[in-house]
């Protein structure tokens, strides 16, 4: 595994751009994706050696007919009816995958809440609150971002709320 601070970074992808460009810290966690993993948030946090509580999966929904990213842990799954309220809608479901790939510019698995083609309303599960840094998506699968929860939650607009379901 690889490690990466901000200043190491070249080129990178939107998601690490637009980090450098905020000025936040960052690490960087590239690791060998392997296909046939069931997970990509769990295989993550194996790779990396993080406790699946502290790495957190981007999933694109659709909330009375627009898009929203939930960020919640991988250990988890994303509560959609909690994941509407909490942007104050009613019905929520998962996105048409082909959708959140266009919508946001990264294929699935490497979706990223940072750097999106097109940005979309987010909410982080509270509990990313209760840790120093958590990592996310840079925005290819294999790459990881390790960042503090607020500086996602400010760079995203985020709300957070409790999305999350262990």
């Amino acid at each position: 595994m690889a490690k990466k601070s901000k200043k190491q970074q070249s080129g990178g992808t939107p998601a690490t751009v637009a980090l450098t460009a905020a000025g936040v810290d960052f690490t960087v966690h590239a690791y060998d994706h392997d296909p046939s993993h069931p997970s990509y948030g769990e295989e993550a946090a194996q790779a990396m050696g993080v406790s699946p509580e502290r790495v957190f999966k981007t999933l694109v929904a659709d909330v009375d007919g627009s898009l929203v990213v939930g960020v919640v842990p991988v250990a988890g799954s994303l509560d959609l009816k909690a994941l509407a309220a909490a942007v104050g809608g009613k019905r929520a479901a998962m996105a048409d995958p082909a959708l959140a790939e266009r919508t946001t510019g990264y294929v699935r698995g490497g979706i990223s809440p940072l750097g999106q083609r097109k940005k979309l309303p987010t909410v982080l599960d509270d509990s990313a609150e209760s840790h120093a840094t958590i990592c996310v998506s840079a925005g290819r699968r294999g790459l990881e971002v390790e960042l503090a929860p607020g500086d996602l939650a400010k760079l995203t607009e985020a709300v957070l709320a409790p999305i999350g379901r262990g």
